[in-house]
């Protein structure tokens, strides 16, 4: 069974992205900031990332950095789940090893498990 860390601040968000990912099967862990994110993608090494930009603590960015340069951590892929989609960002995110960019706004529950799938087949 695959699992998927959720790193997002916003409790009804995380809270309807698990629900949705448990029903399809995954496991799901929570980060609720950018430092017990960091903790669990070192730890438990999950399956993917869904990371969110604005964190308490440290930020996605530097998450992302984080968990691209340990080797350990390196090939897990990071699918960013932000509000923040002007194209510098989106480009920051992708040039530091995400493997896509979900502008929140713009995608479903659904969708987004949906993206999940694809990368993680």
């Amino acid at each position: 069974m695959a699992k998927v860390l959720i790193i997002e601040d916003d409790k009804f968000l995380r809270e309807l992205l698990s629900q949705k990912l448990l029903k399809e099967g995954y496991e799901v862990l929570e980060g609720v900031d950018g430092e017990a994110g960091l903790k669990k993608i070192t730890e438990d090494k999950p399956d993917l990332v869904l990371l969110d930009l604005i964190l308490p603590g440290k930020d996605g960015f530097e998450i992302l950095t984080a968990a691209k340069s340990n080797p350990e951590t390196a090939n897990i892929p990071v699918l960013v789940l932000s509000n923040l989609g002007q194209q510098e960002e989106v480009e920051k995110a992708l040039k530091l090893g995400a493997a896509d960019f979900l502008v929140k706004a713009h995608f479903t529950p659904g969708e987004i498990v949906a993206k999940i799938k694809t990368i993680i087949t």
